[in-house]
């Protein structure tokens, strides 16, 4: 490995696990650029989603007693995510997929766009469980068909009245599990070799670094800053697949 591929896989793995440590999403987003400089698409996917379970369990452990507390929300979208993932796959053959990510990004700039900059955000405070294992299986079919999962969940969490730790207790297991199962499927396509185990070994010291980085300053956002963050990640979220799909 060169001294050009090296410097490439550690800032993605510093960008990625900064933004995932601060907000419990968003590490494909910020790193993935970064790896498919170096890497061809399925090592870069492959590596992503290691590293991002891997910052992930870091941020489970940071809300962990949100997720003692609850753990019933949690897995109101983690179930039917998880059951939404294989069946999100055959969706290519049928709808190609970047139209899909286009169109679920125009949808995220628009609403991150118009809640951004408001000076008061909407609350939705009853409870809505249905709405929430709905949420939760569309994350996980668009995770399956276009690798956006996090897209619909970030929008909807954003509207909850939930505290910080009660959000990300939502949005990191979420991904957590949704990412697991993208690695079993990438595992038993080969895309593990040794390439990739390289490629690891020089990202996963530095996506530690900026996780806990970004949990630092996790901890020093009160609620409704972290909540515009949020909202703030959907506009970039939407920016970012757009600008990935038409370079």
């Amino acid at each position: 490995m060169n001294t050009e591929t090296a410097l490439f896989l550690v800032a993605g793995a510093l960008a990625g696990g900064f933004i995932n440590g601060l907000s419990g999403t968003g590490m494909a987003l910020f790193s993935i650029g970064f790896y498919l400089a170096v890497l061809d698409p399925a090592r870069a996917v492959a590596v992503v989603a290691l590293m991002s379970i891997l910052v992930g369990i870091q941020g489970l452990w940071v809300v962990r007693g949100a997720l003692r507390a609850q753990p019933g929300r949690a897995l109101r979208f983690v179930i039917p995510g998880l059951v939404g993932v294989p069946l999100g796959v055959p969706l290519l053959d049928v709808i190609e997929a970047g139209t899909l990510r286009v169109t679920i990004a125009v949808i995220l700039v628009f609403y991150g766009g118009y809640f951004a900059f408001r000076k008061t955000l909407p609350v939705f405070t009853r409870r809505t469980p249905k709405t929430d294992v709905c949420v939760g299986f569309v994350g996980g079919v668009l995770g399956g068909a276009a690798a956006i999962s996090g897209a619909v969940l970030s929008m909807w969490v954003s509207l909850r009245p939930w505290s910080k730790a009660e959000t990300r207790a939502v949005l990191q297991p979420f991904n957590v599990a949704v990412l697991a199962t993208t690695v079993m499927l990438l595992l038993f396509r080969g895309a593990y070799d040794a390439r990739t185990f390289s490629a690891m070994a020089v990202t996963a010291p530095m996506v530690v670094v900026g996780a806990q980085i970004g949990i630092i300053v996790f901890r020093r956002l009160s609620d409704n800053a972290f909540r515009r963050l949020i909202i703030l990640m959907t506009l970039v979220l939407g920016l970012g697949i757009m600008v990935s799909e038409i370079a």
